[in-house]
């Protein structure tokens, strides 16, 4: 048994263990095999909306860390992407490929239902916009559905558009123009999200260089954009002569050895908590390396599927993404006129929306 109230700070990242959730609540049903936990960080600017990872975890307290963490960064995300939702984040514990079923998606969908609109889930990692509709037969609090059952679709259309717009951003504060025209992006991870940013940067005319461990995803890539150069792996890729690094796998890419090599001047991408620990966003300063925060120019899906909690309309959502353009530059430059780096000025930004609007939000309405 895992002890959420006494887990130190060796058990938990540094980031989580900076985190005072509202709720965390742990979900079993042994008959489907469901093991979850659904993590509540706020909800200071309204329901936290946070998607479900279904993910063989190698511990209950390794899932817990993750939940808890991403959690915490859908807070900050929905906050600077503008939306009245809190932060919150869902895991399922298990191996998608062999103990995903209908029975463990609709027992998962109830436990959300338990919530009563605390929550809203959608789609992540290991799980799909299918998935979705299995589990809002069993709950009303459930989004990133099939656009067949009056859902938003694929949530990675908007992300990758998102983080095109934040890219565009950062080439603006840095180069001086809007466009990666003529610049060479280094895109690590061509699933969901990646290969839609390869094509929005091929469209503007930037030289793009992949990697990806499934050579399908490469290949996929490959026969839409035969133009587009592949080398290995990540540290062939970080190495080489790129301007700008797009992250798009799993989290962590940026540690201290990955830094160090990085020729970029540039990092913005997809991918959820870039940095491998507290003091990266620092040394990506020190070198003159351009940290566009993974949580803000990642946050086209989130705007995408919380449409969606309205009635979706695909215009209004990508009118709402294409904001984080001006968002992004607004966090330079805030960072620029407070001497601090990026990571920390959107964290500011962030905070003070949670607390200014959480106060109003706390006045009471006389009912």
């Amino acid at each position: 048994m895992t002890d959420v109230f006494g887990l130190s700070h060796k058990d938990i990242s540094p980031v989580s263990g900076q985190a005072k959730h509202e709720q965390v609540i742990f979900c079993a049903d042994e008959r489907s095999g469901l093991h979850a936990i659904i993590a509540i960080y706020n909800t200071a600017l309204g329901p936290s909306l946070g998607g479900t990872r279904f993910y063989p975890y190698g511990s209950e307290q390794a899932a817990l860390a993750d939940v808890l963490n991403l959690s915490r960064a859908m807070a900050y995300k929905n906050a600077l992407a503008g939306l009245d939702l809190g932060g919150g984040k869902a895991v399922i514990i298990g191996d998608p490929t062999k103990d995903k079923s209908e029975a463990l998606l609709r027992a998962y969908g109830r436990f959300v239902q338990s919530l009563g609109g605390r929550y809203f889930t959608a789609c992540d990692v290991g799980t799909y916009s299918e998935d979705m509709d299995i589990v809002a037969r069993e709950s009303s609090y459930v989004t990133g559905r099939t656009v067949a059952n009056g859902g938003a679709g694929d949530s990675s259309i908007l992300t990758a558009y998102g983080v095109f717009q934040g890219m565009r951003a950062a080439a603006e504060h840095v180069h001086g123009t809007p466009t990666l025209r003529g610049r060479r992006v280094g895109v690590e991870g061509v699933g969901k999200v990646g290969h839609r940013l390869v094509d929005h940067l091929v469209e503007d005319g930037a030289e793009v260089v992949i990697c990806d461990v499934s050579e399908q995803a490469v290949e996929r890539v490959r026969l839409r954009h035969p133009q587009v150069e592949v080398v290995a792996d990540q540290f062939a890729l970080t190495g080489s002569d790129i301007d700008v690094y797009a992250p798009c796998a799993l989290g962590g890419a940026l540690d201290d050895e990955t830094v160090a090599r990085l020729r970029a001047k540039i990092v913005c991408g997809g991918a959820n908590n870039q940095l491998a620990h507290p003091g990266v966003e620092k040394e990506l300063a020190d070198r003159g390396i351009l940290y566009a925060p993974d949580y803000v120019v990642n946050s086209g899906g989130v705007i995408q599927v919380a449409d969606e909690i309205h009635g979706f309309d695909m215009d209004r959502a990508k009118a709402k993404a294409t904001q984080i353009y001006d968002t992004t530059l607004k966090i330079f430059a805030t960072a620029a006129e407070d001497g601090v780096p990026p990571a920390v000025a959107a964290d500011r930004l962030a905070e003070r929306r949670m607390s200014e609007v959480g106060r109003i939000r706390g006045i009471w309405l006389g009912r």
